[in-house]
């Protein structure tokens, strides 16, 4: 009986492992003396099961929003509107716009102010819809 349970604990204690997703990683890209992390549409999908950062569209104008994102900021005002972001520069932040450009221009405005962990999406919402993920809050 303990030997059937014991490999009934194990069997579960290993499925529960298994099922874990792995973390997330991003590829680096470097600016100068600092970098910041891109990340795919199915990278963003895994990180927004365990949300641990500030989700910001950058895009302008508007044409929609991933689900889940917490702040919009154009981004040719990013510095204009530091206030909205946290105060901690080591809080992660992921970026995103429509197809990768304005988000990477707000990523490295953001590195240039001593932010440390910035994600940005690679390819933006046109990546987010093509790998079959929906976009809300269409104009």
């Amino acid at each position: 009986m303990r030997k059937l349970l014991f490999m009934l604990v194990l069997t579960t204690v290993l499925l529960m492992v298994a099922c874990q997703s792995k973390p997330v990683s991003g590829e680096t890209v470097t600016v100068g003396s600092s970098s910041y992390k891109v990340i795919n549409a199915d990278e963003l999908n895994a990180m927004l099961t365990n949300k641990d950062f500030v989700f910001v569209n950058v895009h302008i104008p508007f044409a929609g929003n991933i689900p889940g994102t917490d702040l919009s900021i154009p981004y040719n005002e990013i510095q204009q509107n530091l206030s909205q972001l946290p105060a901690d520069k080591d809080a992660k932040i992921v970026l995103y716009c429509r197809s990768g450009r304005m988000s990477q221009m707000a990523a490295e405005e953001l590195i240039s102010l001593g932010y440390t962990e910035i994600w940005d999406l690679k390819g933006g919402m046109v990546e987010w819809e093509q790998a079959g993920f929906k976009i809300e809050n269409l104009p």
